[in-house]
């Protein structure tokens, strides 16, 4: 069932995904060669929790930290670890909150030290995708439409988009209906209708779009073990234009010009 928000209830949806785009903002200042993805998933679970929320992810369906945190070839679910990241890696940062009964989603993919041209521009073109994506989420479009523009943009320079992970509703629940995917055809799935909220994520590989569920039953891997990207706003449906209640102006504001 697809559930519409009320304008207050959508509010309160922003609260919760303001409080994401400062977490990533936070991890911004921490991201850099030598420290482990360990250490950033117990500065988000205490920043979140300072700020009168929980760490959603924590405890879904059993996943055991606060964050995904998907490292280069690794596309989504990944496990924080003892890894230390060094020169080069990128590092998707996938984070969720739930506050006053509402949920928050979205991800950045930061580069770690000075990262490769080839790279950099995955990076660009999965994170460009994602804003053509919204541009289609308004009233009256549908979820097809949504991903032919992600799809369309991002093979067109390439690159492949991955089809067994696709975005979701979200709200009280962290998924709910529909499901977003990131390929489609213009003119089909379900209808977007105003008080539709959803999240927009582009997963998009350099390589082959195969991936690989590893055996700690979440991380995902492209099976190519080529880099992968992941960019991924939460959105209001509305009239005329889509409303994005998360945002990236807190990981902009510390990365500066060194910002995707």
């Amino acid at each position: 069932m697809i559930f519409l928000k009320t304008d207050e209830e959508i509010e309160l949806m922003r609260e919760a995904n303001r409080l994401v785009g400062m977490t990533q903002g936070e991890l911004a200042k921490h991201i850099k060669p030598g420290i482990t993805t360990l250490s950033l998933d117990k500065i988000a679970e205490e920043f979140i929790r300072d700020h009168g929320a929980i760490p959603s992810f924590l405890g879904y369906n059993g996943f055991p930290y606060s964050l995904c945190i998907s490292v280069n070839e690794n596309v989504v679910h990944g496990f924080p670890s003892d890894y230390v990241l060094k020169d080069g890696d990128i590092i998707s940062v996938d984070c969720g909150t739930e506050k006053n009964g509402f949920c928050g989603d979205s991800a950045y993919t930061f580069c770690v030290g000075e990262v490769s041209e080839e790279v950099k521009s995955l990076l660009r073109t999965t994170k460009e995708s994602l804003y053509l994506g919204i541009e289609k989420a308004i009233a009256g479009n549908r979820v097809g439409d949504i991903g032919d523009a992600v799809q369309t943009y991002c093979e067109k320079r390439g690159y492949s988009v991955v089809r067994e992970l696709v975005g979701h509703g979200i709200g009280r629940k962290m998924h709910e209906s529909p499901e977003v995917p990131n390929y489609g055809k213009r003119g089909t799935g379900p209808l977007l209708k105003k008080g539709m909220c959803i999240a927009i994520e582009p997963m998009i590989n350099m390589g082959s779009k195969n991936v690989v569920f590893e055996s700690d039953g979440w991380t995902v891997r492209t099976r190519d073990r080529k880099p992968s990207a992941h960019f991924e706003h939460t959105v209001a449906i509305r009239e005329g234009k889509a409303d994005i209640l998360s945002t990236f102006e807190y990981v902009e504001a510390i990365l500066g010009d060194k910002a995707i």
